[in-house]
């Protein structure tokens, strides 16, 4: 009954940390969207917003400072016009919407 009890426990435990996984990558695809929308908004009518939602993604999805950085970025900008976003987070959004 104790075995069975842990493998219990391990099962969750992994689906849990299967489905954080998960959403983390389903926010960082939310976050990247705004924040390449944003962009778009701001400075390039033309800019591909679904290039950069893609590749802002999948770098947050494998890098924790790039998803660092892509939270610290839109938590920057939010709130902000665009002449107080250009001129208050260079730092935190370089290299996010650029292709």
């Amino acid at each position: 009954m104790h075995s069975a009890s842990i493998r219990s426990l391990a099962f969750v435990l992994g689906l849990t940390v299967l489905n954080c996984s998960a959403a983390d990558k389903v926010q960082n695809k939310v976050t990247c969207s705004s924040v390449c929308n944003r962009y778009k908004d701001c400075f390039d009518n033309n800019y591909d917003v679904g290039k950069c939602t893609d590749s802002c993604a999948a770098d947050a999805n494998t890098n924790a400072d790039k998803d660092r950085q892509l939270n610290q970025c839109n938590d920057c900008i939010d709130g902000q016009s665009c002449t107080g976003a250009a001129f208050s987070c260079t730092t935190e959004c370089a290299g996010i919407v650029a292709q």
